[in-house]
Parts: structure tokens; sequence; C-alpha cells
């Protein structure tokens, strides 16, 4: 599904051509906007979609940092029982 608007090429080499281009840059010139406005451009569908992967990232990430937490604070309380009585 494109989104893509008609773009006149041939209006807009005459209207360079007008301004003083030649005909070879006008019509590079035209094929490279057709090429570049002819791109499908981002919707709000996948702005919306990379939302969700970003928020899905976000809490696999403090799933994973609340567990490496609860890791070291038992390797500490262990090495914490294992020393040897202070003064």
């Amino acid at each position: 599904m494109s989104n893509s608007v008609p773009f006149d090429t041939l209006k807009f080499v005459e209207k360079l051509e007008s301004g003083g281009f030649t005909h070879a840059q006008a019509k590079a010139a035209a094929e490279a906007f057709a090429e570049a406005t002819s791109q499908e451009l981002s919707t709000k569908t996948d702005i919306a979609s990379v939302r969700s992967d970003i928020e899905i990232a976000k809490r696999d990430l403090q799933i994973w940092f609340g567990s490496v937490m609860v890791v070291a604070v038992g390797v500490i309380l262990a090495a914490i029982r294992y020393l040897p009585p202070g003064n």
C-alpha cells in the first residue's frame, strides 16, 4: 500500500529549465526528486509499533536488572555470613 503523491516530472523539468537549468540538469533533478518522494514514509502505525517494541525492551531490561540485583544481594549476604567474626 503506497501513499505516494502523483508528481508531474515534465512540469518540474520545464520549471527548472525556465529557471536556467539545462535540460540534462533539470531531468536529473526531476528524477532524483521523484525517486526521493516516492519512497514510503513512516506512518503512525509504524511509530506505534516502534513504541511498543521499545516498551517491551524496557520491561525486559527492568526484569533483567531486577534479577541481577537479587542475585547480587544474595551473593553479598552469603559472603557476609562466611566472613570471620569481628572484634
